[in-house]
């Protein structure tokens, strides 16, 4: 009979794999190629992110990297934004096309059956092949181009058909301005490489390990893994979750103690820590996943405490003064609200350094 692995066991495995049991010694490039990506549909989130789980973080590296096309912002798993390497990027985009091609012919696609899709994604590549545009530029050529359709619907069709990438400033800490792209390959100055499942799959089970066929479905996007863990069947290891589902691993990965103590953290917004399991019972109870998803797809920010989400919180800078806003999902113990209050002021510091004051605010 298979192990059979509990809440906690579960729990601690993925905070050690997130880096979340201690902070780690790592360079961001290092980091995010670990975590297979980070979510990155707000600009922000993924510098919080890295600065939760490192050591002596740099909030100007990952703006450095970027400039320097070592990481960039894109569309992957699950048909959202990314902040990956440039060789994650070429490695995983083939795989995730099938994600975007399923929205082109879903109800989303319906209004443009009659479209020429080939001859627009065709016009777009071209333009963004002779410098980076926004949205606006390139709805305004499309509408010269194909005055018979909806250039807004045009451009979002060239958006699932094209690898595109978001240019800085966007992406970097402290920096503003529209959301501008070009195509992953003209970026690079690089071609795609031969797609990988196999992997994929492994690096997902590295990253989010122990997981069930449909917790990598969930955070991929892609169907049909059963065949690619039937295929790696003979090098993982199996398990059992409390509901008997068969759960895969990779032999040496960590699975620490269910007693492994757990420090409270401050998890960002949309951090594929909540995202990429279909159960996400392992780091946060049904009642409490209702109130940090919101219904339009917003993920807010978790507070962590003995492993688990207990609230969640929201930085905010007024009249030159830094507050960090805690909302409690239950009451919780004076010990770990001093620890909070610790990490969230060490949190304010590095992240607003030029505040005037900080402070953490308690609410439920």
């Amino acid at each position: 009979m298979p192990e059979k692995l509990g809440r906690r066991d579960l729990n601690r495995a993925l905070l050690a794999r997130q880096l979340l049991l201690r902070r780690h010694r790592m360079g961001v490039l290092e980091t995010v190629e670990h975590l297979v990506g980070m979510q990155a549909q707000a600009p922000n989130p993924p510098y919080l992110g890295l600065w939760t789980r490192l050591e002596e973080f740099d909030f100007d590296e990952p703006g450095r990297l970027l400039h320097e096309r070592e990481i960039v912002r894109m569309v992957l798993m699950r048909g959202t934004l990314h902040l990956v390497s440039a060789r994650d990027a070429l490695a995983l985009r083939p795989l995730t096309q099938v994600v975007l091609d399923k929205y082109l012919r879903g109800p989303s696609g319906r209004d443009l059956k009659d479209v020429d899709l080939d001859a627009v994604r065709e016009a777009v590549r071209e333009l963004l092949g002779a410098g980076p545009l926004s949205d606006k530029e390139v709805r305004t050529a499309l509408a010269e181009r194909f005055p018979e359709h909806d250039a807004e619907r045009l451009n979002w069709a060239a958006r699932c058909m094209l690898p595109l990438v978001q240019v800085p400033p966007r992406g970097v800490w402290g920096s503003s301005g529209l959301a501008r792209h070009t195509t992953l390959d003209v970026w690079l100055g690089k071609q795609f490489g031969e797609p990988d499942v196999d992997a994929v799959v492994r690096r997902y089970l590295a990253a989010f390990g122990p997981a069930t066929v449909r917790d990598a479905q969930h955070w991929s996007g892609l169907t049909g893994l059963d065949e690619v863990f039937a295929r790696l069947r003979p090098e993982l290891f199996t398990f059992e979750d409390e509901n008997g589902r068969v759960l895969y691993d990779l032999p040496d990965a960590p699975r620490p103690d269910a007693g492994t103590p757990a420090p409270v953290r401050f998890i960002p917004d949309f951090d594929n820590l909540t995202l990429s399991h279909a159960d996400r019972a392992r780091i946060v109870s049904e009642e409490h996943r209702k109130r940090l998803f919101t219904v339009n797809g917003i993920i807010r920010a978790a507070v962590l405490v003995d492993g688990f989400v207990q609230g969640m919180w929201k930085a905010e800078v007024k009249w030159g003064a830094a507050t960090l806003r805690i909302e409690e999902f239950e009451p919780i113990p004076a010990a770990a609200r001093e620890e909070l209050t610790a990490e969230g002021l060490r949190l304010l510091a590095a992240a607003y350094p030029k505040a005037s004051d900080r402070e953490i605010v308690f609410t439920r």
